[in-house]
């Protein structure tokens, strides 16, 4: 406890109080904040303030004896910049940050020295530091308040680190939240809210050549690969954006997205994969071969009222989705695929009597894949807004129901599963037709075309004479 100009340590709960003010401090220093050592049974660190008087230096001091002996502890802090508030890390000893008038300090050594801790925090008073679950919040004189949502690569931070060539550290435990993140359209300088995802930290000692290859993978506990990121990726959902130095990775907690093609338009739907379920994964950092692997934790939002069983439900029922939903728009593609194809060779033959029975076989073939490719997708759809006329078909049904029971952390419904068995069934109904086609028609087809031995460059009649 302190009042103005001293210091009084207690070792019986208050009963009986003694004067430990420390010797040589300044008469009437006042003492703005105590906290305890959480490493070291009497420890005490010490914050004071004599700006009312005209004197703008810091005064920093700790004890590690309940105050018989105490230490000036102010190293690295310039004459100027008076202290107002002093805290112990509780997780690694020694590591202490201090409050300042005009910013932030680190100690590393229990005091011994301090460096500035400044990053993006605008140069203001600290009027109080607090830490909590791996957080250091600050609060400040006319700035609001301000945090480091993750402290843990400072807990990890040593020699070895600092000289490897690169490091991944182990990430604070993230909670699985179904919003937040921040809003988009508010001004920089308001802040932003807390990340929706798992925050990696990683260094790397060396720039990063055109050459080199960085890769990140998210895996389930067992090993199996959920995503993959990489500098050279070319989807810009894959891409790492890597730099030399620090650099962080937000993983969203979602697994991958359901496949999509070209030009694909649904309404109130969506593809996106299924977030993962509270539970223990993994990190990889590969830089050019070497790798260097961490466990990681998400944690059950604690508002939740669903238990791990029903939010495995849920997962597992989306996953079921997505896996049908990848099937149908593959299916879509090859069709597509195959319709291109068959309309090259149809342009070829033309209307050669020869080949009229290839023809009006490719025909054929399209007509059933096309009965199958609009029972799954609403082909007419050309804009985002014509769903309104047009109605969905089976992929956009089963999608929106995807949607609905991935909004929040419940299991789903017995009628939610009805209509997905139901839904899935339709699909699988036109997936074996196409298929059939595959392994009949378009195996005809094959076969009718290499009877006849089609040229793979065929001119066609009658040219025109160049004179």
């Amino acid at each position: 406890a302190s009042d103005d100009g001293l210091v009084h340590v207690s070792r019986d709960a208050g009963k009986n109080w003694e004067n430990v003010t420390p010797p040589g401090a300044p008469k009437y220093l006042m003492y703005n904040s105590v906290d305890a050592d959480p490493f070291t049974k009497g420890g005490m660190y010490l914050a004071g303030t004599l700006y009312k008087g005209g004197d703008f230096k810091p005064y920093l001091y700790k004890t590690k004896d309940y105050g018989k002996t105490w230490t000036k502890i102010v190293s690295g802090i310039p004459n100027d910049h008076f202290t107002r508030v002093v805290r112990a890390d509780p997780k690694v000893q020694g590591l202490l940050y201090a409050g300042t008038e005009a910013g932030m300090y680190i100690s590393y050594d229990d005091g011994a020295s301090w460096s500035p801790m400044q990053l993006n925090l605008p140069i203001v008073p600290i009027t109080d530091l607090a830490i909590k679950n791996d957080n250091l919040i600050a609060a400040t004189q006319g700035r609001s308040v301000w945090l480091i949502d993750d402290l843990t690569p400072i807990h990890q931070l040593s020699d070895a680190v600092a000289n490897a060539e690169f490091h991944l550290f182990k990430p604070i435990d993230s909670y699985r939240m179904s919003s937040g993140g921040g809003f988009g359209s508010i001004p920089a300088n308001w802040g932003e809210n807390h990340h929706n995802g798992a925050m990696f930290y990683y260094h790397l000692k060396n720039e990063p050549g055109e050459d080199d290859v960085i890769t990140f993978e998210i895996m389930e506990s067992d090993g199996d690969l959920i995503k993959k990121f990489a500098s050279n990726a070319k989807d810009k959902k894959e891409k790492l954006e890597v730099k030399q130095g620090s650099n962080k990775f937000l993983w969203d907690m979602r697994y991958s997205d359901a496949e999509g093609f070209e030009n694909l338009i649904m309404w109130a739907a969506n593809l996106t994969g299924p977030k993962a379920v509270p539970g223990t994964y993994k990190a990889r950092l590969t830089v050019n071969g070497q790798v260097a692997d961490t466990d990681f934790t998400i944690l059950k939002d604690p508002r939740s009222i669903s238990s791990q069983t029903d939010l495995q439900a849920q997962f597992d029922y989306l996953i079921d989705v997505q896996r049908t939903l990848s099937e149908a728009h593959t299916s879509i593609k090859d069709i597509r695929s195959v319709r291109e194809q068959m309309i090259t060779l149809k342009d070829k033959l033309g209307d050669d009597e020869e080949y009229k029975e290839i023809t009006d076989k490719a025909t054929n073939i399209d007509e059933k894949m096309t009965d199958v490719e609009k029972e799954i997708y609403q082909t007419q759809n050309q804009s985002r807004q014509d769903p309104l006329n047009f109605p969905i078909r089976l992929n956009n049904k089963l999608a929106h129901l995807s949607r609905v029971v991935g909004t929040g952390d419940y299991q789903p419904t017995d009628q939610a599963i009805e209509v997905r068995d139901e839904l899935t069934g339709k699909i699988e109904t036109q997936l074996a037709k196409w298929q059939k086609i595959l392994t009949e028609d378009i195996e005809d087809l094959n076969r009718m075309v290499k009877e006849k031995s089609i040229d793979a460059v065929k001119m066609k009649k009658d040219q025109p004479t160049i004179p």
